[in-house]
């Protein structure tokens, strides 16, 4: 067992020895159901809606033989509605259960609530800040993809200003050697300067373009995602459906999905629009399409993790 582990808020807390473990860790459980989680009980509190990740969780939790207690929209169905604070709320929760998975819409509140619950906090996404187990399940998936975490050229692209997943794995990679990261987007959704920041105190080669298909051929992994229309103001909108309606997209379809070799890998955190199109068949046979498997690796590298957290805590 790596170095303790007392709540997982952002992908900064990640050591190598952590990943490392949790990566194994997940290889073991794939084959399930067990039972090292029996008795144990997992909430999950979700201020915004989620289908993924919170069934993720769910099941993550189920096939290690605990239990969980569930609120999808905790906002408007629960003690939120008559005033309760967040912070009254995590200290109730967290008398119920052995570990919390929080989802919420402001920045920085998993970060409150791991500093008042007395039982491990999973922060499933605060707002646009970080969804730390998404970039896990990503970089897990990079390396079943590619077999390595070093030494790969990766774009990341759409709305990299509000998008959490693309903060999160930034922040991630920042820990390897090697990567060269190529930031894809217009420039009203660029990705912010905290992360640029970052990744060169730690040496991490970036480059930013708005032209999809000048970046497609030279990368081993392409990381869509989608324009996070619902975190933006109305006059942020406004502004992006007058770009959008210049023609200029930065979409995977079937005029450029030749460009992408066939030793490359397309991964998106889901849900997508209208930045894959890509015909059913293709998306069911063709190996550079891994969004689906990045979807059922995150199932047991979430179950690593509860492992990890609930058993140690």
């Amino acid at each position: 067992m790596p170095e303790k582990l007392n709540h997982f808020v952002e992908s900064q807390q990640l050591t190598p020895s952590i990943i490392d473990y949790l990566f194994k860790r997940a290889d073991e459980l794939r084959p399930g159901p067990h039972t090292y989680l029996q008795g144990k009980i997992l909430a999950l509190l979700f201020y915004e809606p989620s289908t993924r990740t919170r069934m993720s969780f769910e099941t993550a939790m189920s096939r290690m033989g605990g239990t969980y207690s569930s609120t999808e929209n905790a906002e408007e169905f629960s003690s939120a509605v008559k005033g309760e604070s967040l912070e009254d709320t995590i200290r109730v929760v967290s008398k119920y259960a052995n570990c919390v998975v929080i989802r919420h819409k402001e920045e920085g509140s998993a970060a409150i609530a791991a500093e008042l619950s007395k039982v491990p906090v999973i922060n499933a996404g605060d707002g646009k800040g970080q969804h730390p187990t998404q970039a896990l399940l990503d970089i897990y998936t990079i390396n079943k993809e590619i077999g390595r975490l070093n030494d790969f050229k990766i774009a990341m692209v759409g709305d990299l200003k509000k998008g959490r997943t693309v903060r999160s794995l930034a922040y991630l990679l920042g820990k390897f050697k090697g990567i060269e990261i190529t930031f894809v987007s217009p420039e009203h959704l660029r990705i912010g300067n905290d992360i640029k920041a970052y990744l060169v105190r730690h040496n991490i080669s970036f480059s930013e373009e708005d032209d999809l298909n000048k970046v497609i051929p030279k990368m081993d992994i392409i990381y869509m995602t989608r324009t996070q229309k619902e975190r933006m103001s109305e006059e942020e909108r406004k502004n992006h459906e007058d770009y959008e309606k210049k023609g200029k997209v930065f979409a995977i379809t079937t005029d450029n999905f030749n460009l992408v070799r066939n030793d490359a890998r397309i991964l998106h955190p889901l849900p997508k629009v209208d930045e894959i199109n890509l015909p059913i068949e293709t998306e069911e046979k063709d190996p550079r399409i891994a969004y689906f498997r990045q979807v059922e690796n995150g199932l047991y590298i979430r179950m690593a993790l509860l492992d990890m957290l609930i058993n140690s805590s």
